[in-house]
């Protein structure tokens, strides 16, 4: 079940899991479709560090799965700035937000066929891993 957003690069739901308990269960479900996770971005401690500002945890997690990232970068070596996916959790509440980036959206902007399929696969795994939260 995913809840409407605007943006067309997205899609994720809010689920009723807290913020670190979300983290934990959007990385194991992760590794299970074949990702790790290569970076993690704290941006609330990042902007209360910076600028001093205060908000919600907000957290950055940049997911790789090694095989599709292989494939695609053998169809199209640019590709990597459009890499790793970025699952972002944002804390609302007692609730947290999970939003993925679309990889049929962003692999789009490269017109290859190959890519495309690539992306297809990489969709279906994201999708069980927001359905399994």
């Amino acid at each position: 079940m995913t809840s409407a957003t605007t943006a067309k690069y997205v899609f994720g739901k809010t689920v009723g899991l807290g913020f670190d308990e979300a983290i934990s269960r959007v990385t194991e479900a992760l590794s299970k479709e074949g990702f790790g996770v290569l970076t993690e971005i704290d941006v609330a401690a990042t902007l209360k560090k910076k600028l001093g500002l205060d908000m919600p945890p907000y957290r950055i997690l940049g997911a790789c799965n090694p095989q599709f990232a292989h494939r695609a970068l053998e169809a199209e070596p640019e590709i990597g700035t459009l890499l790793p996916c970025n699952v972002v959790l944002r804390a609302e509440g007692t609730k947290t937000r999970v939003d993925i980036m679309d990889p049929l959206a962003v692999m789009k902007l490269t017109g290859k066929p190959e890519i495309a399929g690539i992306a297809n696969e990489v969709r279906g795994r994201l999708d069980r891993v927001l359905a399994s939260l």
